[in-house]
């Protein structure tokens, strides 16, 4: 499992010219699940994205996490995390799971980051999506798990 972090002071998701999920400051949370992905590929994620620490202490340090500054997470599915560009002009999403697979861990994703007390907001899978962001600081990390073999 694959997930490029923004932290934002704002993000919205637009579909069919409606805003259907929108946060104040927190992180924006791109998700791309792959064939061998499973639910603790999830769960660890989860727990990763609610305490990294990547918020400003009264210092100005990055040392203080979603949790800590009570910000909120929008998780956006996107199957191209999972793209392979190594070979030709077209990229490749071999790697990347198919909906009967990845649909539901971005929801388990999701609902476990919930669970450990974030305010989640969600984008819809499969659906084309506008994304509006305003990114703070900018700070974009990549974060990955792959399963255990």
């Amino acid at each position: 499992m694959r997930i490029l972090l923004q932290r934002v002071s704002q993000a919205a998701v637009e579909v069919d010219g409606e805003i259907i999920a929108r946060i104040g400051p927190g992180v924006l949370l791109l998700v791309g699940v792959t064939h061998t992905d499973t639910e603790a590929e999830a769960r660890y994620l989860a727990h990763k994205v609610a305490n990294l620490r990547i918020f400003e202490d009264d210092a100005g340090k990055m040392n203080r996490s979603l949790l800590e500054v009570r910000g909120a997470a929008l998780v956006v599915s996107q199957f191209t995390l999972y793209a392979d560009t190594r070979k030709g002009r077209r990229p490749s999403f071999v790697r990347a799971a198919g909906p009967e697979h990845a649909a539901p861990l971005v929801a388990r994703f999701a609902d476990q980051l919930a669970s450990l007390g974030v305010p989640v907001q969600r984008g819809r899978f499969g659906a084309h999506m506008h994304v509006h962001l305003t990114n703070d600081g900018p700070v974009t990390l990549w974060l990955e798990r792959e399963a255990a073999s």
